[in-house]
């Protein structure tokens, strides 16, 4: 039941952003496609209260609970960014809205955006950590949370590889080709439908 209401909740999350962005631009009605999107956080709420009373009522703790405790976590970090990607494009294709921007690929700029994006994917995984140690305590120590624990030592480990990368790009911020001038080596994104970020 846990894993088919993930994949609900996932496939409400995009019905309900592409509705939110349809009534938004293509309907002129962007009162309802805001609260279409406001809706959003409602899946995890859901979500948790589901995985919640599955684990009073007895339910032994196992990888399941870990995904969706996982699973809300991610929303939780990158699921308002997902949003205004997705909104930047359908303005600028739909409503003259204008070219998303592209990351910038030098120097301290570079530098300044990878940490904004660790920072997400760090807040995730410390929310899906929070929740997993809430659902340990739950469960008490007469249960069985080795899965529980095992998706904790997951989620150090994203955010471990999230530093790193980071500091990478701290210590190597990287150099425009030929030595050219400085700048933040910001690029207009004219493809506005490219496919989804990943590290964005």
């Amino acid at each position: 039941m846990i894993v088919g209401l993930i994949i609900a909740c996932e496939v409400a999350f995009w019905v309900l952003l592409a509705a939110g962005l349809a009534f938004r631009y293509g309907l002129r009605m962007p009162r309802t496609g805001l609260a279409l999107l406001l809706c959003e956080p409602l899946l995890e709420i859901v979500l948790f209260t589901v995985t919640a009373i599955d684990l009073k009522n007895g339910a032994e703790p196992d990888w399941r609970h870990g995904l969706a405790a996982v699973y809300i976590g991610f929303t939780v970090g990158l699921g308002h960014s997902t949003v205004k990607w997705a909104d930047a494009r359908v303005a600028h294709r739909f409503a003259g809205g204008p070219p998303p921007a592209k990351p910038p690929k030098y120097g301290t700029a570079r530098t300044v955006h990878e940490w904004k994006v660790a920072g997400r994917w760090i807040l995730a995984s410390a929310v899906a950590l929070v929740l997993l140690q809430g659902a340990v305590w739950y469960v008490g120590g007469a249960g069985d949370t080795g899965s529980l624990r095992a998706w904790q030592q997951r989620m150090l480990w994203l955010i471990g590889i999230n530093v790193v990368i980071a500091v990478s790009y701290t210590l190597f911020p990287g150099r425009r080709p030929g030595g050219g001038g400085g700048g933040d080596g910001n690029t207009v994104d004219t493809e506005a439908g490219a496919g989804r970020p990943s590290r964005r």
